[in-house]
């Protein structure tokens, strides 16, 4: 994909380059889209904690038409519902705003340490039939500190609760290896796009482009449509951003991925 901001597709498949809005929490709404705009990506996950907040109905509905007037995809709605609680307002607003699906976290502890994981795939049960009720999907975090905080538990998760979809992101001092295997494992519908160094100090994105550029492939060999979201920025800068969409659009209108016309 080149400057004109277009899908890469093949037969089949398309991937979508976006944002996901919480890289820049004290930007508004309206500047995130500008950046968005500006910079040819395509979609946005908005954030349930500042930019569209949980039961702001008006905020959501404004939001998702000024998306729509830029010609923006809203990629989904960003929530931090961890399998527990009300559900409820969470969905309320990803439907005011116009997302298809919801991101969620499964729970508040490793899978080697939470006591109740029952409960935890129960809440995303509800969460998850709720949701298809109202046409949103649910798709979960993959994090540490949560129960998809390995592949085997994460492959555990959708098993137990299939209407659930991934996401997925590198993990502090994950190899190339870890990713080739982790991403056909559980064909993501978004990946969250960014560069870690082993301690978690953010990197410009061209400085792993070992991994990412593999990644793309695996992502692109998979059928459907798929988000691949910017996020984590270095020193939460606007410059860095313009960097890293540059380079994001670069790989994904490299050689193999279409042409720039």
């Amino acid at each position: 994909m080149g400057a004109t901001g277009r899908d890469v597709t093949r037969p089949g498949v398309s991937l979508v380059p976006g944002l996901v809005s919480v890289t820049f929490r004290r930007l508004a709404a309206d500047e995130v889209i500008a950046l968005v705009v500006a910079h040819g990506l395509r979609a946005v996950e908005w954030g349930g904690d500042v930019h569209v907040p949980v039961g702001d109905l008006a905020v959501a509905r404004d939001v998702g038409r000024r998306c729509a007037d830029a010609g923006i995809a809203v990629a989904a709605y960003g929530s931090y519902f961890r399998g527990t609680g009300d559900f409820g307002p969470v969905l309320e607003t990803a439907v005011a705003l116009g997302a298809p699906r919801v991101r969620v976290w499964a729970g508040e502890r490793g899978s080697a340490a939470e006591a109740d994981r029952s409960g935890v795939v129960d809440g995303l049960r509800r969460a998850a039939e709720l949701a298809t009720a109202a046409g949103v999907e649910v798709a979960v975090e993959y994090h540490a500190n949560t129960l998809t905080d390995t592949l085997a538990s994460a492959l555990e998760l959708f098993a137990e609760v299939p209407a659930l979809r991934p996401y997925w992101q590198p993990p502090v001092g994950s190899s190339l290896q870890d990713a080739l295997v982790a991403v056909p494992a559980l064909a993501p519908v978004t990946a969250h796009v960014f560069s870690w160094d082993d301690t978690g100090r953010r990197l410009p994105l061209a400085a792993r482009g070992e991994l990412w550029r593999p990644v793309l492939a695996e992502l692109a060999a998979l059928p459907g449509t798929r988000h691949v979201l910017l996020e984590f920025v270095r020193d939460d800068d606007p410059l860095a951003f313009a960097e890293d969409a540059a380079v994001l659009r670069g790989w994904l209108g490299g050689p193999g991925w279409g042409d720039d016309t």
